[in-house]
């Protein structure tokens, strides 16, 4: 099974297994599914000044492992995400794309700031 993540995005490459290495919290089958509904219509607002944002690290972000998540990039990029998985320097879920979930990771350094509801 592979999943659809951008070049450079630090998440799991293509072609690899359904189960991150090390990882005993999912069961045999890999990830658990996506939600099954859209995320919240309401945008969250960003934060007021990015440069003071600190480093985020994978214990900032399991907070929000299996809750909607708003995340803004580095690069100006902003999603709906719904984390499943985090290790030391990747995430990985389901960003909404518009119309459906769809299987995503990333490194936590390309992320500037997050809130989950």
């Amino acid at each position: 099974m592979s999943f659809p993540f951008p070049p450079g995005s630090g998440g799991f490459p293509p072609g690899s297994s359904s189960q991150p290495p090390g990882s005993s919290a999912f069961p045999p089958g890999g990830f658990p599914p996506p939600p099954s509904v859209p995320p919240p219509s309401r945008i969250p607002s960003a934060p007021r000044s990015f440069g003071q944002q600190f480093r985020v690290d994978r214990g900032s972000f399991r907070g929000c492992l299996f809750r909607f998540t708003f995340v803004w990039l580095r690069n100006g990029r902003s999603f709906w995400f719904y984390p499943v998985f985090v290790s030391r320097t990747t995430v990985a879920g389901y960003r909404w794309n518009g119309f459906t979930w769809q299987y995503f990771g990333l490194a936590l350094n390309r992320i500037v700031s997050f809130t989950c509801f």
